[in-house]
């Protein structure tokens, strides 16, 4: 199969692509990346000699250079998104632009070039917040943050190609992903990192917002089970099954690296910030034999132990990972 795979630089996609990669001489996969401020080329550094690897820096919101790549291409896995919550409070435009139009615009492409499937990776935000029981894949949509309308929208678009155009789409919606190669600007990573620089870290409210919590591997595993055994215009959902409070997850941390919760810094909540998310991700394990295999314990430990050892890749991207 020769798979496009959009965002492949980023923190889920290149962890999807040294996947394949490493487990398929035969593979051969093209990742689109514009190389924005969370994108991380070094990412890929592992697989850059596989044969099947190929890598091209482009926008896809850029009609011309989503078409050139996008040919000859059975399957398009599109990660490409701005995705933190607080940059689309601070200005929404890049999240409507890439979330949105670029989606549109792979959406065109895949269609004039008769890609095979076409697979969107979402998120459980596009819910909004539920404060008891799950979501199903039927649950409507009710998002509260620009970041998370803006992945409905794109939502639903490829399910509207679906049904209008007949074109192979399938949607993936995950839980909170944590592990290696995470840009230093989401919770986890920024908390490990602060805390090994001897720094304070940042908790919104009282930091009772629950979040289920998903490595990132077995969400990789979930999405290529979904590419390949899932059905067309179907949504799957891909989930941890490790609820966490925010403020237990600070204490795990913080346990982790042997600080106190002298570091923490209690800061004003984020506007409208979701409670709690949870996702009820039975069809996927029934209908493709889905499961996650990394314990929370474990995966975080590895985790803070990758942050520690690998300083080489998280310092220099400090800078880039602040809030402007």
């Amino acid at each position: 199969m020769r798979t496009l795979v959009t965002g492949g630089a980023g923190f889920i996609g290149s962890e999807y692509v040294r996947r394949l990669l490493d487990a398929d001489p035969t593979a051969r996969i093209t990742v689109l990346d514009s190389l924005a401020y969370s994108g991380v080329e070094a990412n890929l550094a592992q697989v850059a000699r596989h044969p099947g690897y190929r890598f091209v820096r482009g926008d896809i919101c850029d009609p011309d250079t989503v078409d050139q790549v996008t040919a000859g291409h059975d399957a398009v896995v599109h990660f490409a998104a701005e995705s933190h919550v607080d940059r689309s409070i601070e200005g929404a435009g890049p999240f409507v632009r890439t979330n949105v139009v670029g989606t549109q615009v792979l959406l065109d492409a895949a269609l004039r070039h008769r890609v095979g499937r076409f697979l969107h990776v979402s998120t459980d935000e596009v819910y909004g917040s539920i404060s008891e029981g799950s979501w199903t894949e039927t649950s409507p949509l009710a998002p509260n943050s620009p970041y998370s309308a803006s992945k409905s929208a794109a939502d639903l678009l490829v399910l509207a190609y679906h049904r209008t155009h007949g074109l192979d789409a399938v949607v993936t919606r995950c839980t909170n992903n944590y592990g290696p190669h995470q840009f230093p600007e989401k919770v986890v990573p920024l908390f490990i990192t602060r805390l090994i620089e001897g720094r304070s870290i940042p908790l919104y409210g009282d930091g009772r917002n629950i979040r289920d919590w998903l490595h990132v591997s077995d969400h990789c595993r979930g999405i290529e089970l979904a590419l390949r055994g899932g059905k067309a215009g179907e949504v799957y959902h891909i989930g941890g099954g490790t609820e966490v409070s925010n403020h237990k997850l600070t204490g795990l941390l913080l346990d982790a690296v042997g600080a106190d919760w002298d570091r923490v810094e209690y800061v004003a909540d984020r506007k409208g910030h979701d409670l709690r998310y949870s996702l009820d991700d039975s069809k996927i394990r029934e209908q493709l034999g889905y499961a996650p295999l990394v314990p929370f314990a474990e995966g975080l430990a590895a985790t803070v132990a990758w942050y520690r050892g690998n300083r080489s890749w998280w310092e220099p991207l400090r800078a880039r990972a602040e809030l402007r």
